[in-house]
């Protein structure tokens, strides 16, 4: 019999931030367990903050409806996998002086989080 793995992903595509700016709150809760990830969101003073806890809060809800005989909680689950891709960029075009015309670049973004299940670790 195959194993089952307990993971699930979210995905927000086209957010209209800079990857960038996004990838430093992303960093920030890589690795984490899904509760104190959320938690220390609540208080991250950024403006894609709310953005990245709302697509962990989708992965760990896509979690629990896909296993739902496991019973899973934001404490059993950690967030295995998160990373921030680049969208399409829209090209704008801002009028200078003299005839003249220079380019404003508003990027986007696509997030992507995987969480998983915590193993159970056996101590000999």
């Amino acid at each position: 019999m195959a194993e089952e793995k307990f993971e699930a992903r979210a995905i927000q595509k086209h957010l209209r931030k800079a990857p960038r700016k996004v990838r430093l709150v992303a960093d920030a809760v890589r690795g984490q367990n899904v509760a104190k990830a959320l938690k220390r969101l609540e208080f991250t003073n950024k403006a894609s903050a709310p953005d990245v806890a709302k697509v962990i809060q989708s992965a760990a809800a896509n979690i629990r409806d896909k296993f739902q005989e496991a019973r899973l909680d934001n404490d059993d689950l950690y967030i295995k996998e998160i990373f921030v891709n680049e969208g399409a960029t829209l090209k704008r075009i801002q009028p200078s002086a003299m005839g003249r015309a220079h380019q404003i670049r508003k990027r986007t973004c696509h997030i992507n989080v995987t969480v998983a299940k915590k193993e159970e670790e056996l101590v000999n």
